[in-house]
This record gives C-alpha cells, sequence and structure tokens, in this order.
C-alpha cells in the first residue's frame, strides 16, 4: 500500500473530498442557489463524476488551458475569472467556434475595446462579463464607481455579447471570525447587486449574470437573492488556511502530501524527510494567522496529526520537521524509510506541483487521477 509508493506524492482522500462536495451543495441548495464550481484548484478530468455527482455542470476555470481540456470531456459552461490578456483572445474565439460557451471578465474600457475588436474581427459576439471590485482585493471596476461599470456594460452591449457582472471576496480568506465572514458575504451581494441595479436603471442593460463567489463567504452566505450563481474551489478540498480561519477543521483536508523520513538530527530536534518546497511550495499563507502552521502539519501515516510536530524549513528538496516551538513536544519515533503525511497550507499551491492524485478511500490506496498544467 504506502510502502510501496514512490515519494513525496499528493494522496487526494476521496472519502474526504466527496463529504467537501456534499456540504457545499447543501449549503447553497439551501438557500436556493447554483454553484459553479471553481476547478484551478483540482485540474483533473479524471474527478469530475464526483464533483458533478454523475452528472455535467458548469464550471469557471482561470486559464484557457483548463478551459480547452475541459472543452474535450463535455463542458460547455464556463466562466474564465481572470482577466484577459489581448493576445489570448483568439483562443478565446476558437473555443467559442466549437460551441463552448465561454464567458470571460473585463475590469477597464481599454480591455472591454480589445474584446469588442476581436468579436468584430472573428465574427462573433465573445460573451463577457465585468468584474466588480467589492472588498478592495484584487481585480476588478470599484463597486462605488457606477458610472464607470454603466460605460463600460454600454461598450460590451453594442460590441460583444454582454452576460452580468462578477465578483471575488478574496478577502474572506483573513476573516476568522464566522459573523465577519457572514457580512463579507453580505457586503458582497449587496455591492453587485448595485451595480446591477444601475445598469438596469441605464437603459435597461440586462445582467442575466450576478456571480460572486469565494469558499468563506459560500459556506457563511446568509442569503443568495438577486445572486445566479455562486463560485467555490478550495473547498473540494480544503487546507490549514481555511482551517486556520475556521472553515473547516484539519479533518476536513482531503489531500496531503506522503514523504519519507531521510535523516534524523536528534542533536538538533529534527526529522528530515524528501519532501522540500517542490513538493508543499513555499506558500506560508498560516504565517499571519493565530497559529502559525510553518509549511504544513505533519501526520502519521493514517493521516492523524501528530501533536505539536510541524514541517518547519522546506529546502528544495529536503523538509525538516519539528517540535513546534515553546509546545513542550516531542518528535514521533520515526526512523529512516517511515512514512509521514503532511496536509499543506495551501491545497492549490501543492496540487500544482504534482502530475497525479495517489487515491485514498477508507485508508486503502485504490488508484490514481491525473492532472495537468499549463495557461
Amino acid at each position: 500500500m504506502f510502502a510501496e509508493l514512490d515519494t513525496p506524492c499528493l494522496l487526494l482522500d476521496r472519502t474526504r473530498m466527496a463529504a467537501n462536495l456534499a456540504r457545499m451543495r447543501g449549503r447553497i441548495a439551501g438557500l436556493g442557489g447554483k454553484i459553479r464550481p471553481h476547478l484551478k484548484t483540482i485540474k483533473s478530468a479524471e474527478a469530475l463524476p464526483l464533483i458533478f455527482d454523475g452528472g455535467i455542470g458548469p464550471i469557471t476555470v482561470s486559464t484557457l488551458r483548463e478551459a480547452e481540456v475541459f472543452a474535450g470531456y463535455g463542458i460547455k459552461d464556463m466562466l474564465y475569472a481572470v482577466g484577459i490578456a489581448p493576445q489570448k483572445l483568439p483562443r478565446v474565439s476558437r473555443l467559442l467556434d466549437q460551441g463552448i460557451d465561454l464567458k470571460i471578465c473585463v475590469d477597464s474600457m481599454q480591455a472591454a475595446d480589445f474584446v469588442v475588436a476581436q468579436s468584430q474581427k472573428s465574427g462573433r459576439r465573445i460573451p463577457v462579463v465585468i468584474e466588480i471590485d467589492v472588498d478592495d482585493h484584487r481585480s476588478g471596476v470599484p463597486w462605488q464607481d457606477l458610472n464607470q461599470i454603466i460605460e463600460i456594460a454600454k461598450r460590451l452591449t453594442h460590441g460583444a455579447d454582454f452576460r452580468g457582472v462578477m465578483s471575488h471576496s478574496g478577502e474572506s480568506y483573513g476573516l476568522a471570525q464566522d459573523d465577519a465572514r457572514i457580512k463579507a458575504a453580505d457586503e458582497e451581494r449587496v455591492r453587485i447587486l448595485q451595480a446591477v441595479d444601475a445598469l438596469r436603471s441605464a437603459g435597461g442593460i440586462a445582467c442575466p449574470m450576478v456571480s460572486v463567489g469565494a469558499t468563506p463567504t459560500a459556506l457563511a452566505s446568509s442569503s443568495l437573492e438577486g445572486v445566479s450563481e455562486m463560485r467555490a474551489g478550495v473547498f473540494m478540498f480544503f487546507d490549514l488556511v481555511q482551517a486556520g480561519i475556521g472553515v473547516c477543521s484539519s479533518d476536513n483536508i482531503a489531500i496531503s502530501v506522503l514523504a519519507t523520513v531521510i535523516g534524523r538530527r536528534d542533536d538538533k530536534g529534527w526529522l528530515i524527510v524528501d519532501a522540500g518546497w517542490t513538493a508543499m511550495s513555499q506558500d506560508r499563507g498560516t504565517a499571519a494567522q493565530l497559529v502559525d502552521q510553518h509549511y504544513g502539519i505533519v501526520c502519521d501515516i493514517d493521516g492523524q496529526p501528530y501533536q505539536d510536530i510541524v514541517l518547519a524549513r522546506a529546502n528544495q528538496e529536503h523538509g525538516i520537521i519539528t517540535c513546534r516551538p515553546g509546545s513542550g513536544a516531542s518528535l514521533p519515533p520515526l526512523s529512516i524509510g517511515d512514512r509521514v503525511r503532511i496536509l499543506p497550507n495551501h491545497a492549490c499551491a501543492t496540487a500544482h506541483l504534482h502530475e497525479n492524485y495517489v487515491l485514498v478511500d477508507h485508508g486503502d490506496v485504490t488508484g490514481t487521477w491525473s492532472r495537468f498544467r499549463g495557461w
């Protein structure tokens, strides 16, 4: 079983993933909403039956590579939720020509002009939404700038296929209180609907698509009234960042990196494993949280966390395991050749470093899923 696996490798607990999917489906359905899962984390066509419970559905992607791969598996309804680069527009047109309903997003008049120009050149209007910045997190037209939102929409309505608006409550990843996440979800909905109302008042510009999302707010929303869909992705796996803000527990984290002990330095209080940052990533997303998990929590071969044992340092191919500073814990009695599992800070970053998932069901290795990369 685990002893036969080469390390480091990425384990995926399919039972935990199924439970995470059921939790999100139940949450969104209970609010009368629909989910457009983000596949940027998993990047695996073999996971589609589990994600959609045997069916098929709309998806969110973060790269055109994802759109092209998933198009080959019968998915037609997609949202590319990253601002468009002009040189990528011909690829968008090619996907549209294949019958893929691929929506892209813009947040400026300049980007809108590029989309209109490509629509004219290709002879096919490109479906497009305006990204609204609801919390000063990253991209988007500031939600207060209704005039700019209206002007961009007018340009797109006349030269492309304007579908609506989208937002991303990215600041919710830093909110460790339930009431704060509920407030963030409510504010996102209210702010994006202000843009919708402004567009409808400005000559009746319709917004059939009102897309919001982030895993923390998806699981905290009190209402989806006026929203057409919720986007979320990392919930399928969860990770230590999500656990650190109380969105999940470590028992819900579906992926871990299997590593082998390759050295023991009792003089330093170290165990050395063959999983460095090329296997775990250099993401330190828990460093700013109440509990710093360093580069990951160390578990035994069955996935049970050791008390206060962390991957404290990561070099390219070496990981150094120590006791959490100040904890009074002792290193587990592991020898060279023994295996451990390490829970990641950021599931997206860690998964990106691996070419496949080794599937685990109720403690047994049951197969593999391939995953892809690229843009």
